[in-house]
């Protein structure tokens, strides 16, 4: 099958899915194929909409909220207007459990019109994961990273093998509907700012989620907020931490009872 695209889709605030993808990206070699990267970590991105056809390759990968679907690029992944677009699914986790996020990503992109023909649930670092409380610290690794490249690959032959999306047949990954864990994040104040904050509002740039004054960084919108620890990351004062509450005790608790590394499941 000759593709004339590939849209390359992820919403990656700590950057773990878009290296994920990015590899994946790599083994299918795809060198000589027009290539769209799409980041809905930028909230304009998630203002524009999406439409592909057959002979595009559509590959999506999003980190798991509480075992879904992050619900900040709900709306924008199922507003995709596709028609027998081959697509790739793949969810990056913290180490603990991907739930039923992989099902329903593969079930949004076939209720937009993409025909699912491979998919992968590989693991990141969490993002409540600290020199204090590593979880699943420094994923994806490099074997990690292998083993994505190696899932593109099977999926270039896989493509190469076939003369039409008609040929695609369906593509069993594991999950229950309905759709168990909730989309709705916690509304908690979990952020420390520290007199090393020299307002310089780079975690005002970062935020997906826009919860971040763009004046005055120390003000959170905690509504908005997704806790995904982006701007506690990317701060260059490291002048942001969790502060001792439920986030906090959440990451201890990932790092007391999943220390033990799981692997990348992938399925055709």
């Amino acid at each position: 099958m000759k593709l004339q695209s590939i849209k390359l889709v992820y919403f990656s605030p700590t950057g773990t899915t878009k290296t994920v993808v990015e590899s994946v990206m790599r083994g299918i070699d795809a060198d000589s194929i027009k290539l769209e990267r799409i980041d809905l970590t930028k909230p304009a991105t998630r203002q524009k909409p999406l439409q592909t056809g057959e002979n595009d390759l559509l590959l999506v990968g999003v980190p798991v909220y509480m075992g879904r679907v992050p619900e900040v690029v709900q709306a924008w992944l199922q507003s995709i207007k596709a028609q027998n677009t081959p697509a790739v699914c793949i969810v990056v986790y913290g180490n603990r459990d991907y739930g039923d996020a992989l099902i329903e990503l593969k079930d949004i992109l076939a209720a937009d019109g993409c025909l699912p023909i491979a998919a992968g649930a590989f693991i990141g670092e969490h993002s409540f994961s600290s020199a204090e409380t590593p979880i699943a610290a420094d994923r994806p690794d490099l074997r990690d990273i292998s083993q994505a490249e190696a899932f593109g690959c099977k999926i270039k032959d896989k493509l190469d093998a076939i003369q039409s999306v008609a040929e695609i047949g369906g593509l069993n990954v594991p999950g229950e509907f309905p759709y168990r864990g909730e989309t709705k994040l916690w509304d908690v104040d979990f952020i420390t700012v520290n007199s090393d904050c020299n307002q310089c509002q780079l975690c005002a740039d970062i935020c997906p989620a826009g919860a971040i004054d763009v004046e005055n960084s120390r003000l959170i919108n905690q509504e908005k907020c997704i806790t995904c620890c982006t701007c506690i990351k990317n701060c260059p004062q490291q002048a942001r931490t969790i502060k001792h509450g439920p986030v906090h005790d959440a990451s201890v608790r990932l790092n007391t009872l999943f220390k033990e590394p799981k692997q990348p499941e992938l399925f055709y």
